[in-house]
């Protein structure tokens, strides 16, 4: 065996001490930083995950908490392996990461970004995590990834769809594996246009917080682009639970369409107000009556039944693609748990075998070396086709799915249909676009 190989070999099993003194490739050279944030010191690394428990996204957080002890249990070599078996990427051999076996603490969100910050707080200072994941909302991302930022260990999101996330707010130690906003809009708005035209009249109903208003921009810009009017923009609170008197003026507003930048709980209660005030059986401007829902969820069109029938609207993964990766999800998640997983499920899925193949592939646990193996990394196998984590902003590029709720669905599962799946080339936009400016990047930060 050469010296080269045996040099690689010694730097992932031991990290950071291997890699002292020795002339390693670029991607390796944080591995010699002096001392990072929990540097693990025994035979076991420890994860956060921290997730919406209770609060408007709870259905999201008991998702994404199936599919992180799941990931775990791939990555220490149990189960069937799920997509570390279709991953590109063939650093993970069920050996844990670094050769260290994974375990991990969990945290209640709450949907409310000092929760958040408080739990993530507690799991890297009293349980030693080295990355913290989850969450289920843009507020609690923001929030936690500017924690994790200024600890020193790495931000892998979790469900977070505002344009800020990787755009004014973006930070050096944080990385976004879902899509945005934006990516949303420019996904729906021509197939939107094919099927209801260019003469629409809309009306916003917004959750008032950073994802709410960075989506309602994206999808107005969207549709007024092509031809569309916008006729009101009216924000709602996050613990809103009855939308009634927000749906009422819509009646009169002249809109023919109305669109619910609502998500979880919000959007469920928001459409079945809507359906219940007769919204879908009115024709106005001779024009049937539309409602769009930009961001959708298999769980969240569980929970609105018959209502999102015929509705248009986003997603950042769906359980019946047929590619080899998410095949295999599916196949080892409904094995265990014995229903298809969500979008949620998927996305922190992903989020915790990339950091495990980056920290592989950097040979260390040091954020600053996991963060040069993430930048610019292009990978295939873990659904929605190629993959790129651009290196400018730390977002994540990949096909977007435009889906519809279906009309004659076979289980309370199979809710929603494919219509589209829109090319990463026609969702991508320049780092510097304007719905994206005004952030700085930074430089990483190792924390100890």
């Amino acid at each position: 065996m050469s010296k080269s190989i045996l040099t690689r070999r010694n730097v992932l099993q031991t990290g950071a001490a291997a890699g002292a003194g020795l002339a390693l490739p670029t991607i390796l050279t944080a591995g010699s930083h002096s001392g990072y944030t929990n540097a693990p010191t025994g035979s076991t690394v420890t994860l956060g995950f921290n997730v919406p428990q209770t609060g408007a996204y709870a259905d999201e957080g008991a998702d994404e908490l199936r599919a992180y002890m799941l990931a775990v249990e791939h990555l220490n070599g149990e189960g069937d392996g799920g997509m570390l078996n279709t991953f590109s990427s063939k650093t993970l051999e069920g050996n844990g990461i670094l050769g260290k076996k994974v375990e991990y603490v969990t945290g209640d969100t709450q949907t409310k970004s000092d929760a958040a910050r408080a739990s993530a707080k507690s799991m890297i200072e009293k349980d030693g995590a080295v990355m913290i994941t989850g969450g289920s909302s843009s507020g609690v991302a923001i929030a936690v990834q500017g924690l994790c930022q200024e600890a020193g260990v790495i931000f892998m999101a979790g469900l977070t769809h505002s344009n800020d996330t990787t755009g004014k707010d973006k930070k050096a130690n944080g990385f976004r594996h879902f899509f945005n906003g934006y990516m949303s809009a420019a996904a729906l708005a021509p197939v939107l246009q094919a099927r209801y035209g260019s003469d629409r009249n809309a009306y916003h109903l917004t959750a008032d917080y950073t994802w709410g208003w960075t989506q309602e921009e994206s999808i107005a810009a969207a549709t007024e682009a092509m031809g569309w009017n916008t006729v009101n923009k009216v924000r709602t609170p996050l613990k809103a639970t009855d939308f009634s008197s927000y749906i009422a003026p819509v009646l009169n507003s002249g809109a023919d369409v109305l669109v619910l930048n609502h998500y979880g709980g919000n959007m469920v209660n928001s459409l079945t107000n809507a359906v219940q005030f007769g919204l879908r059986d009115k024709v106005v401007n001779n024009k049937n009556f539309e409602i769009i829902v930009p961001l959708y969820s298999r769980l969240m069109a569980k929970g609105a039944g018959a209502n999102v029938k015929g509705i248009f609207g986003s997603t950042n993964w769906h359980w019946s693609l047929q590619d080899e990766g998410s095949k295999a999800f599916v196949k080892s998640f409904g094995t265990k748990y014995g229903f298809p997983p969500s979008q949620a499920a998927h996305t922190v899925y992903c989020q915790t075998l990339l950091y495990a193949d980056a920290c592989n592939r950097a040979g260390t646990f040091n954020p600053c070396g996991v963060g040069e193996a993430l930048e610019g990394f292009e990978f295939d196998g873990l659904g929605n086709g190629k993959t790129l984590y651009r290196a400018d902003d730390h977002q994540c590029f990949k096909d977007v799915l435009v889906v519809k709720g279906k009309e004659n669905p076979t289980s309370e599962f199979d809710l929603l249909e494919i219509v589209e799946v829109t090319p990463m080339e026609q969702v991508k936009y320049a780092p510097d676009h304007p719905m994206f400016a005004g952030g700085d990047l930074g430089a990483c930060n190792p924390g100890a």
